[in-house]
């Protein structure tokens, strides 16, 4: 299984890069993982809506660049569905059970992803209706990456 990760912004804090790594050594057992970093637009504070749709618009310009067309596409967002960690697994399963072997997950920046980035997504998933910062939610999608290759596979994670 190939998964791809494209995320908008840079990983800052190095506690939140060691666990990346951490991370992304575990899943080296399970599969070929690519992480793509695209640049975040920067907006004012006081932003207008037009200022906002500009940027979301900019940096799903960006992602959408990375996409190949053959892959599971999944959009992360606050109001999708919301699956528990065995489902998660079971969801990436049955992809892999179906014959496609590429899932790209995508997080989008600070405002969201765009429209066409979402309507383009066949898999549209929430692990919250809380909203997390973007860099803290990539160490989390890893984790659930990580679980879910271990339910999976039948091996024992800590609950």
């Amino acid at each position: 299984m190939n998964i791809r990760i494209i995320a908008v912004g840079k990983i800052k804090e190095n506690y939140l890069t060691l666990a990346l790594d951490e991370y992304t050594k575990r899943l080296s057992a399970y599969c070929r993982l690519e992480v793509i970093e695209v640049k975040d637009e920067k907006i004012p504070e006081n932003a207008s809506e037009a200022q906002r749709r500009k940027a979301v618009e900019i940096e799903g310009s960006r992602i959408l660049s990375y996409l190949k067309g053959e892959e599971i596409l999944a959009s992360l967002e606050i109001q999708a569905d919301q699956l528990d960690s065995p489902s998660f697994a079971k969801k990436i399963e049955n992809f892999a059970i179906q014959g496609k072997s590429q899932i790209t997950f995508v997080i989008g920046g600070s405002i969201g992803l765009s429209p066409e980035i979402t309507k383009r997504a066949q898999w549209k998933c929430s692990f919250s209706k809380m909203t997390f910062p973007h860099q803290l939610f990539r160490v989390m999608l890893l984790e659930q990456i990580y679980r879910a290759f271990k339910i999976i596979r039948g091996e024992t994670y800590h609950k």
